[in-house]
């Protein structure tokens, strides 16, 4: 299968293509803008691989967008690419519209002249696969129950009603158009090349450095644990054999409060390099929370699970004991991302959630 991957140099993306490169015989290719945020690095050895081709483009250009389509023909696509950070939402939401709703809707139309024009076996094969966030779905309550596939959108940032914008037209292309769409929500992902601007790499930097780890209000928003690699997996079984027209809600049942989380990370540095200071849990602060933050986000995945015969490996503990390590093995990389910032680049608000700087 050939598969156009966009946001590719992204966390997630990535990933996604590490995964598919390493153990599948997909051909992917890789259109990406090549923000802040994205990184060839991150592809490892499949930068250079032979199923692996880089298109650096704005998906929100349309003769880009159908001159992708025309050139490498795919058989699928896999809509990963977006702005992310919630906090620079809030800041600035220009950049999160232009992304995410008018790129989201300049590459599915792109999408849907090429799949119209396709002979009818390969037409009957194509999918167009939407990866979006369980932030559309809003806020929980302490005891609600999870969010799952049927949840109603509440989105409450800028970042997540373009997010929710977005998934409403991967929708209507599909309903309208009979373009074979299915869209994925998930939890929160961490894992290796997770840029320094998202919590749980920038409290673990923070804390290596001795700066302070700031966490919003009380630290008692609890949200919902991926391991990286794991959703990987997940949404390249999507791709593979999910259902036209479906939802799939995907996470690893590792709600965490972000206190929790913090002191998880502190707790884990300290027993592989302990600090002569002390303990690193000195390093918190608490901060003045940010505008409109959502208390819970927690995904119910027993659906996902069952239709696509997956379940996340990693357990919060072992996933964030990899991911620290590759932290602490990985410094040329982070570094220089640090250096730019505090050399005045912007690369973050001070605090932000778990999908921003700070807890």
């Amino acid at each position: 299968m050939r598969i156009i991957v966009t946001g590719g140099c992204g966390f997630i993306g990535s990933a996604v293509i590490r995964h598919m490169i390493r153990n599948s015989s997909h051909e992917v290719v890789n259109i990406d803008k090549m923000t802040y945020a994205a990184s060839e690095d991150a592809l490892e050895e499949a930068a250079h691989h032979n199923r692996h081709v880089l298109i650096r483009a704005d998906i929100a250009d349309p003769e880009a967008m159908r001159a992708a389509f025309a050139t490498h023909q795919p058989d699928a696509v896999m809509h990963l690419a977006a702005e992310t950070h919630v906090d620079r939402s809030i800041d600035g939401p220009g950049p999160f519209i232009q992304s995410n709703v008018v790129g989201t809707y300049t590459l599915l139309d792109a999408a849907r002249e090429y799949w119209a024009a396709l002979p009818a076996d390969r037409k009957a094969a194509f999918r167009f696969h939407h990866v979006s966030t369980d932030e559309v779905f809003g806020a929980l309550g302490p005891n609600d129950p999870p969010f799952t596939e049927n949840t109603p959108y509440d989105p409450r940032s800028p970042y997540s009603a373009s997010k929710a914008a977005s998934d409403h037209l991967v929708r209507a292309w599909h309903h309208t158009y009979g373009l074979p769409t299915i869209v994925s929500n998930t939890a929160n992902n961490y894992g290796l090349w997770q840029f320094p601007e998202k919590l749980i790499p920038l409290v673990t930097l923070n804390a290596l450095e001795g700066k302070t780890l700031p966490v919003y209000g009380d630290g008692s928003q609890m949200r919902d644990w991926l391991f990286v690699d794991d959703h990987a997996v997940a949404l390249t079984k999507v791709i593979e054999s999910g259902q036209i027209g479906a939802t799939y809600a995907i996470s690893a049942r590792q709600p965490r409060t972000n206190l929790q989380v913090v002191n998880a990370i502190c707790a884990a540095l300290d027993a592989r390099v302990p600090d002569p200071a002390g303990p690193r849990s000195r390093l918190i602060r608490f901060v003045t929370d940010r505008p409109g933050h959502d208390f819970r986000y927690e995904i119910d995945p027993s659906a996902t699970e069952a239709a696509l015969s997956w379940k996340a490996p990693h357990d919060f503990e072992a996933g964030l004991g990899k991911t620290i390590d590759w932290y602490l093995a990985n410094r040329p990389w982070w570094e220089g991302i640090r250096a730019a910032k505090y050399s005045g680049q912007r690369l973050g608000g001070a605090a932000a959630d778990t999908k921003g700087a700070a807890a």
